[in-house]
């Protein structure tokens, strides 16, 4: 089984010499680095005896052009590369594959950005798979960004299964979402195309809108949900059944909820819907979305969340006007346990405050 190594700091080996950092006996090596630069110091020939790499990269270095040893690592075996920030270089990591022809395992988990084509399955054959005729296991989950304006095509997500389908992937997937995006100070929309194996392995998903497959991610800690159209009640009844493991999610959606555009706050007692529950969930981020998400999951009316301890909102004016200044019922028993709220602007820790949120000063 893989260590776990999330809990260290990410390395830099920029500035450390090959004869500072090598090792002619390693063969296993599991390692956080900043980023992707480090990657291709660790296979510039330092490490020539390893069999298994697995790399996090924290950070992607887009203004360094750095020529890297580019021989084979006929030694390698099995390779993991995790990237936690969208990267434009996707050559790069093409290349770096293509040194791998004796691969037998492979995980890739990438976000690619700045393309006017999505990454799909003529892509899998053509920049990896055509490289690793030994290849055994191939675990994946790519994501590509994408404007709207420079598609030379209109995406389809039954396209791009299709391309995955006739290069003989069967246990696979893809999702197509249109998600805002902040760029040169200016909001905008692009289109977030992911494709990934089944089952999926990672414990984070990103970028899930409305429209996604009807699948159990049982692996699933970390959730980010965005879309251009608004989240209903029954949407979130589903992201409960697909990850029934969720600790950890964060909602961008600046669209109100169609339905409480007609309830307001003050309808607590007109049961609406089924009672959403989330066993698992201890960090909710509402700091991108509407106020109707913090009520649609602190009002327990709508969703019972027992083990909810931390909050990120954006304005601590929500909190407020979702609890009723710290007075409601309704959205009592879902704050109690909370231990953190974090705000841009700070909270007024009232008297009601205290007791709204007794867990804060345990």
């Amino acid at each position: 089984m893989e260590p776990s190594v999330m809990s260290y700091l990410p390395l830099s080996l920029c500035y450390l010499t090959s004869t500072t950092f090598s090792s002619s006996i390693l063969t296993h090596l599991y390692i956080n680095v900043e980023t992707l630069d480090d990657c291709f110091y660790l296979l510039d020939g330092r490490l020539r005896k390893l069999t298994t790499l697995c790399v996090n990269v924290y950070y992607v270095n887009t203004f360094v052009e750095i020529v890297h040893n580019m021989d084979q690592l006929l030694n390698l075996k099995c390779f993991s590369l995790k990237l936690f920030h969208s990267f434009q270089q996707y050559d790069k990591i093409a290349l770096l594959l293509r040194r791998m022809s004796n691969l037998e395992k492979l995980t890739l988990n990438i976000f690619i950005k700045n393309r006017n084509r999505v990454i799909d399955g003529t892509n899998i054959q053509h920049d990896i798979l055509d490289y690793m005729p030994q290849l055994r296991s191939f675990i994946f989950y790519i994501c590509t960004y994408v404007e709207p304006a420079v598609l030379s095509y209109k995406l389809s997500s039954e396209d791009i299964q299709q391309t995955l389908t006739n290069i003989g992937l069967q246990h696979v997937s893809n999702m197509v979402n249109y998600v805002t995006c902040f760029v040169n100070f200016v909001y905008g929309v692009r289109a977030a195309c992911s494709i990934f194996s089944l089952p999926f392995e990672f414990n984070y998903l990103q970028d899930l809108g409305n429209n996604f497959p009807n699948i159990v991610f049982s692996c699933v800690t970390y959730l980010l949900i965005q879309d251009t159209i608004p989240f209903e009640h029954e949407f979130f009844m589903r992201i409960a059944r697909s990850f029934p493991l969720l600790k950890h999610l964060c909602i961008r959606n600046r669209e109100s909820q169609q339905l409480n555009g007609l309830v307001t706050f003050s309808s607590d007692n007109c049961q609406l819907h089924s009672i959403i529950e989330y066993p698992h969930l201890t960090i909710l981020d509402v700091r991108s979305s509407h106020i109707d998400y913090a009520e649609q999951f602190l009002n327990e009316t709508k969703t019972f969340i027992p083990c909810l301890t931390e909050i990120e909102a954006s304005f601590s004016g929500h909190l407020k006007a979702v609890t009723k200044d710290f007075t409601r019922e309704e959205t009592r028993r879902n704050c109690a346990k909370v231990k953190k709220i974090t705000s841009i602007v700070p909270v007024v820790h009232s008297e009601d405050f205290c007791l709204y949120f007794p867990s804060l000063y345990k």
